[in-house]
Formats: structure tokens, C-alpha cells, sequence
């Protein structure tokens, strides 16, 4: 069976899609640290503070930008988790109570699909037979019933791309000579935002050179802007 045949390669696709989408979320992580961090520790010294005072900056906003991070991952997903949760609940207590108009249904959506309707009614109870619910979800609500997201994965995934995005500028800060802390800091952000970019056009199938322009362009906006103010603030306060 053709038909079944592709249905068996679904849970490899929907892995292949899960992996695809963490690996999309670890750069935007990454991105979030690099931006956020060198942000942060720019302004500081833009306001001519002593390394001491950029370390403990940047370290205060390395792990509170984790601790977020982790924290709305974690949220997000649990929601996330428990709605797919309950869509499955709700469809294997259709599936109890009414299995022949839930059998009808699921042909009606193969047939939907393209399939006539006797490969459709026998791909339909071929898969019911197999495993009802997790035919039905596949088709019905694009869900692998053995594939939910773990929040806590999600959650620890976020804080370690964070943090190792939010580690590049500040240990580039702390280990250039102070003449050259700034604008060595602002060359190695710039290029690992390029190179997050070309990973997220790649992963995204999208256009390297606009995702590469976009995120370059806005991180050196950002960090502009931070230095302008620290440099504003610093000698007003000092």
C-alpha cells in the first residue's frame, strides 16, 4: 500500500520538523543572548566603567536573560503541551463513543486528500485498526500523540543557547585591551550575528542575504544605541 506506506514515514517527518524547529529555536535563542548581552555591556562601557563594572553587568544580564528565557519557554510550551493534551483527550472519547462516524470521518478526509473513496474507506480502516488515535491526530490535528514537546527540554534548550550567545561578547569584552574593547566587541557580535543569520535562512529556506542584512543591520543599530547612551548617561552621572 502505497498510501500506507507514506503514512509510516509520517513520524519521521514530523521528528525531522521537530528537530528543524529546536534547531530554529536554539538560534533564535543564541541571537537573543548575542544581542541582548553586547547590548548591555557596550552601553556599560560606552559610560567608560571599569571592567569590573562590564563583567558584573554582563553577567547579571547573561543569567537573568537565561532565567527568562528558560522561564517563557517553559510557559509557552506547557501551554502548548496541554492544549494538544486536551485535543487528544477529546478525540479518543469521540473515538469511544462513536468509532463508526469517527471511521467515516477519517475516509472522508483521505478522500478529501485525492484518494478515491474505496482506498480512502480502506487506507481509513487499515489505520483504525492499527492505531485509531493516532491516526486521527496525525490527519485531523497534525499532532504525533508519542512526539508532545517536553517543557523542560524546550525550557533548558532556550537557557543554553542563551547563555552561550550571551557568553561570545561578554568574554570578547573582558579579554580586549581597553582601547579596543568597544569596537572589537561590536566586529565578533556583528559577525556571529551573520553567521546566525545564514543558519536561520538556511534552516527557514529563506533569502541568506536578507536574513544576514536584516539581523546585522539591527544588532548594529542596537548596539549604536546602547553606546550613544551610555556614553550620554555615563558622563551626565559622572
Amino acid at each position: 500500500m502505497t498510501v500506507a506506506g507514506g503514512h509510516e514515514d509520517e513520524p519521521h517527518d514530523h521528528a525531522m520538523g521537530s528537530r528543524l524547529n529546536w534547531l530554529r529555536a536554539g538560534v533564535l535563542g543564541a541571537n537573543d543572548g548575542i544581542v541582548s548581552t553586547a547590548g548591555l555591556v557596550v552601553g556599560v562601557a560606552g559610560a567608560s566603567a571599569p571592567r569590573g563594572a562590564i563583567f558584573t553587568a554582563g553577567l547579571a544580564g547573561l543569567v537573568a536573560g537565561a532565567v527568562s528565557m528558560a522561564l517563557g519557554e517553559y510557559i509557552s510550551v506547557s501551554s502548548q503541551r496541554d492544549s494538544e493534551r486536551s485535543q487528544l483527550d477529546l478525540e479518543a472519547r469521540e473515538l469511544k463513543e462513536s468509532p463508526e462516524a469517527e471511521l467515516a470521518e477519517l475516509a472522508g478526509l483521505y478522500e478529501a486528500k485525492g484518494l478515491s473513496a474505496e482506498t480512502a474507506r480502506r487506507v481509513a480502516e487499515e489505520l483504525t485498526a492499527r492505531d485509531p488515535l493516532a491516526a486521527h491526530a496525525d490527519i485531523e490535528l497534525g499532532i504525533d500523540p508519542d512526539d508532545l514537546t517536553s517543557p523542560l527540554q524546550a525550557a533548558g534548550a532556550s537557557a543554553v543557547a542563551f547563555t552561550l550567545g550571551a557568553a561570545l561578547p561578554l568574554a570578547a569584552i573582558m579579554l580586549a585591551p581597553e582601547s579596543w574593547r568597544v569596537l572589537s566587541t561590536v566586529v565578533i557580535v556583528l559577525i556571529a550575528l551573520a553567521v546566525a543569520g545564514v543558519i536561520s535562512a538556511r534552516l527557514g529556506h529563506s533569502r541568506v542575504r536578507l536574513a544576514v542584512t536584516r539581523v546585522v543591520v539591527g544588532g548594529a543599530a542596537g548596539l549604536a544605541v546602547t553606546y550613544a547612551i551610555g556614553r550620554l548617561f555615563g558622563t551626565a552621572v559622572g
